[in-house]
């Protein structure tokens, strides 16, 4: 008869613990879980523990409750001068209510992604194409990521999703909006050098003229002043030979037929005629004290 109970007290033990096992279940601080019956939810597990449920009839949906961060990359938006940009995005989101988030996408968070990454390219759209590109660079930036994010709670609220912030990482200019920035950046460079160049031309130029009429007026004021100078000295010489003159008269004469044959005879192959009684050779072969 013992041989018989022992295995059958085995079989009630293991049967217990199944179904104890299968009636029991644990909910940590990292999710929430639903208690689903026949497809009905029939209750929400929000706070970590030990809990039971009926076992086989009763099926668990574990829904994330951390914060999820989801990324929109490359979104191209074109702003108020009709230019095209690519833009990142992040959305920080939380799953706030399990139970609609499970009517709404399954409890799928892959589906849930991609309806809200659909409104945020809508509303990253809308909201650049409201500004220029510079107000993404500025002190706009911040009530455009406020912008956006009000723009997608809406959606996500009928997720059973929060949106607990929208920043975005990256603003940049297509590559065929880019070269064309280039182009024009480089041409507006290329015109403000040549701009820059004619000014310092002119400026040269100015700077020349005002040179070349101070050098003008310089040297005709030294002229100006050397001549006066100059007449100074040929007066106070002529004064000087005419004081010598009057003092004596035959030296005078003598000192300047000396200089007369100085400047006549230079040379070895200066020839006179003259007559050999002309006055330019009164001082040749006479004793000037005896006449």
């Amino acid at each position: 008869m013992s041989n018989i109970l022992k295995p059958a007290i085995l079989v009630v033990a293991a049967l217990a613990a199944f179904m104890f096992f299968s009636a029991t279940f644990v909910v940590d601080e990292r999710e929430k879980a639903l208690v689903v019956r026949f497809g009905e939810i029939k209750r929400t597990v929000q706070e970590p523990g030990l809990y039971f449920k009926v076992p086989v009839l009763d099926e668990l949906v574990y829904v994330e409750d951390r914060m999820v961060f989801f990324e929109s990359v490359d979104k191209t938006v074109q702003v108020v001068d009709g230019r095209r940009y690519l833009v990142d995005s992040i959305a920080m989101v939380r799953i706030v209510d399990p139970q609609k988030f499970r009517e709404a996408v399954g409890a799928n968070l892959s589906l849930a992604r991609d309806r809200i990454d659909t409104r945020m390219d809508a509303a990253l759209r809308q909201t650049y194409g409201k500004r220029t590109f510079d107000a993404a660079l500025s002190k706009d930036r911040a009530a455009m990521m406020r912008e956006i994010r009000d723009q997608v709670r809406n959606e996500a609220r009928a997720l059973g999703i929060e949106i607990v912030d929208v920043r975005v990482r990256r603003t940049d200019l297509t590559p065929d909006v880019l070269n064309d920035t280039y182009e024009r950046m480089n041409a507006e460079r290329f015109a403000e050098a040549a701009n820059l160049r004619a000014i310092g031309e002119t400026a040269r130029r100015r700077i020349r003229a005002e040179a070349d009429r101070e050098a003008v007026e310089l040297v005709a004021k030294a002229k100006r002043e050397s001549e006066i100078i100059r007449g100074q000295g040929d007066g106070e010489r002529n004064r000087i030979f005419a004081d010598a003159f009057n003092k004596d008269p035959n030296f005078f004469a003598f000192y300047r037929s000396m200089q007369a044959y100085s400047k006549s005879l230079q040379g070895d192959d200066t020839t006179l005629v003259l007559n050999p009684d002309s006055e330019f050779f009164q001082f040749f072969g006479k004793n000037p004290a005896t006449q």
